[in-house]
């Protein structure tokens, strides 16, 4: 009995197959339709898509062309082809603004921006052009059903964003250029209000600005110990028990020793 059933089923595999070879190979364009279209909703996207993409050109301007179309950018994204997916997705959008499968298109071609955002040490290109795909979904479909997926990626690419910013003028700190880190810190804290990195940027800030007034000459280095205490204060208010706490208050008690000797004399 088990024999049997292994035999049907691989019969039916290989008819399956010979179907599929014969319409790839076929040259009626309506054939080929119809079997991607039986292949997409058994979802073998990738065998649906290398159909859909020798007849995609073909149905341009044609009653079929929208479903094409939205099938050729699904598959696509389905086997994780997302520039080529994105693509598609925004073209529908463009072309058939009023489908019904618009919305999804819309969300879907920005998630493949989503999928194609590198780790935050990268060039961040496509992160950007993701935040503004999906700003651009949000305020096309602001009662989306996908809104709050689509704000909770957003969240990850902002994400990405600032911890490029903050890596950035940490390195400056590490490589001793205390004066650029301290202009990428106070970008970072107003660019960035509401990062949670926010704690951990303004010790570093006060990292480099206590580097650079201690290593400064004496004619520059009132005015830089001032600015120092002034960073660590402002820690100090805002994160009171900051896991940085007690190597800024050894910080700012050298500071404050460096600057008596400016007030005594």
């Amino acid at each position: 009995m088990k024999q049997g059933i292994y035999i049907l089923f691989i019969a039916i595999l290989l008819t399956s197959c010979s179907d599929f070879q014969r319409a790839l190979k076929s040259e009626d364009v309506s054939e080929k339709f119809k079997m991607a279209t039986e292949l997409y909703e058994a979802e073998k996207w990738t065998k649906s898509k290398r159909l859909l993409d020798q007849i995609l050109p073909k149905y341009r301007g044609k009653p079929q062309a929208e479903k094409v179309t939205f099938m050729h950018a699904y598959c696509s994204y389905q086997v994780k082809d997302y520039y080529i997916s994105s693509y598609h997705f925004d073209k529908f959008t463009d072309i058939y603004p009023q489908s019904e499968k618009a919305e999804e298109a819309a969300f879907l071609a920005a998630k493949g921006y989503y999928y194609n955002s590198p780790v935050y040490s990268k060039e961040q290109k496509e992160t950007i052009e993701a935040l503004e795909k999906f700003q651009l979904f949000v305020n096309q479909y602001p009662n989306s059903k996908y809104l709050a997926e689509a704000n909770a990626l957003v969240k990850e690419l902002d994400f990405k964003l600032e911890k490029k910013a903050f890596e950035i003028a940490k390195q400056y700190d590490q490589i001793r250029d205390y004066k650029a880190s301290i202009k990428s810190f106070n970008n970072f804290l107003l660019e960035f209000p509401g990062t949670s990195l926010r704690g951990e940027a303004m010790f570093y800030r006060l990292d480099a600005a206590y580097n650079l007034a201690i290593l400064s000459i004496d004619q520059l280095k009132e005015e830089r110990l001032n600015n120092a205490i002034g960073y660590f204060n402002s820690l100090k208010k805002s994160f009171p028990n900051s896991e940085f706490m007690e190597d800024a208050d050894k910080m700012n008690e050298e500071l404050n020793k460096e600057l008596s000797t400016f007030t005594k004399s």
